[in-house]
């Protein structure tokens, strides 16, 4: 597969994954069909949008190809008909967003590369990418950020985006190092979760 199309492929794989965990909060939070679509579109956009347009990738992949618009419009309509029970919602919407949060850390960082962004910058945007739609869908839904919290969140994205512009400093673009980062990311997203890791926070007197 050229690497061009794969790139867009797991793009659109992110935006998928990110639209069902936008329309899995939207769920969460009672809204309607409007409503739910609207979480999906932001949440599975929000983050290749803002790359795309620091990158000057203009216009945006999301307004340029339809199917950048169709397919968290497909996730959001899946998840409102298809939803689960609601007791079940939270436990898959973090193991969706680790998944986005995975696959778009290393396709920003790939695509800003591919625009001659330096590694830090490419790893920065990397990071931005996966965080960008969560951020957002967590405003519109009344929630504090994920990133905003002690949560791990952007370290896993920093740490995917990073092993995709460390093996591009090595000449080495292998389809299996993208994958790998993915998985590491993932990984470390979801370890967090379950056993409770926390960023450091102040101490408060």
């Amino acid at each position: 597969m050229d690497g061009s199309v794969a790139l867009q492929v797991l793009d659109l794989v992110g935006i998928f994954v990110f639209g069902i965990t936008g329309a899995l909060v939207g769920v969460r939070k009672k809204l309607d069909v409007f409503g739910i679509q609207v979480l999906a579109l932001v949440t599975g956009l929000g983050g290749g949008f803002l790359r795309d347009v620091l990158i000057g990738a203009t216009p945006p992949a999301a307004l340029a190809d339809w199917r950048y618009l169709a397919v968290p419009v497909v996730a959001g309509l899946t998840t409102f008909f298809l939803h689960p029970g609601i007791g079940r919602v939270e436990r898959l919407v973090n193991v969706f967003d680790a998944a986005g949060l995975a696959l778009f850390c290393v396709t920003g960082a790939r695509k800003a590369l591919d625009f001659g962004l330096s590694p830090l910058s490419a790893a920065l945007l990397g990071t931005i990418s996966g965080i960008g739609g969560g951020v957002v869908r967590d405003v519109l839904s009344g929630r504090v950020p994920v990133v905003l919290r002690s949560e791990i969140y952007a370290t896993p994205a920093f740490l995917g985006a990073g092993i995709v512009v460390l093996a591009d400093s090595a000449h080495y673009d292998a389809a299996w190092v993208t994958i790998a980062a993915a998985a590491v990311c993932f990984a470390i997203r979801l370890l967090a979760i379950r056993r409770g890791w926390n960023a450091p926070l102040p101490r408060v007197p």
